[in-house]
């Protein structure tokens, strides 16, 4: 039963819009929104409207340095068990997801050097206005937990062209990585849902 209502909530909260007079500009800043259907990442050009993410995300953070050549990243956020300890679905366990959804502040930035995305139904894109574009960059960089030298501590992620930051944020059945990516669109003034813990919740607005 627990379950069950946490699901209608999930979808109700995901079916109230927020930021609904928010009419698309013609022209921006390009950016996308990819989904493998549990998880949602955001995926922002290296450098972009001011912003230039290689202050943050360095060359020798990867297993193979030549991936930071690529011209967009991507950006998802969760509990550090979780996404460090599954690197594919037969690797979860339920003891992992029962300590995720009761509460972690260990929490990561998955950070993935990818190509330019192709829009399709898997990733969605989306043009923002230069004020939107700063709003969800200022939103993604608070993520991460930096120290005094201005970098956050980093693991070798899953192949060569990803890693794994330390985050900020408390990770819960509320806060998931789909409420993160939620958020930020929100932020930024993307017309979303106003609590997206599912992937779906996310991209049903995204079309």
């Amino acid at each position: 039963m627990l379950c069950l209502a946490y699901g209608l909530a999930g979808l109700v909260g995901g079916a109230i819009p927020v930021n609904t007079g928010r009419v698309a500009p013609e022209r921006g800043i390009r950016v996308y929104v990819a989904d493998n259907g549990i998880h949602t990442d955001i995926v922002l050009p290296v450098t972009a409207g001011g912003n230039d993410w290689r202050d943050l995300l360095r060359p020798e953070d990867l297993a193979d340095p030549r991936y930071a050549a690529h011209p967009y990243v991507a950006f998802g956020w969760g509990d550090r068990a979780f996404y460090v300890g599954t690197p594919t679905w037969s690797d979860l366990d339920l003891a992992t997801v029962l300590r995720a959804a009761t509460g972690s502040d260990d929490t990561v930035l998955h950070v993935e050097h990818v190509p330019r995305p192709l829009a399709g139904p898997d990733i969605r894109a989306l043009t923002l206005r230069p004020d939107e574009y700063r709003r969800l960059v200022r939103y993604v960089r608070a993520s991460f937990r930096v120290g005094a030298d201005g970098r956050a501590g980093s693991v070798r992620g899953y192949g060569p062209h990803d890693a794994f930051y330390d985050a900020r944020g408390h990770y819960d059945a509320v806060h998931t990585c789909n409420e993160w990516t939620g958020r930020a669109l929100r932020r930024a003034g993307v017309r979303t849902g106003w609590w997206t813990p599912f992937s779906d919740t996310v991209m049903w607005w995204l079309r």
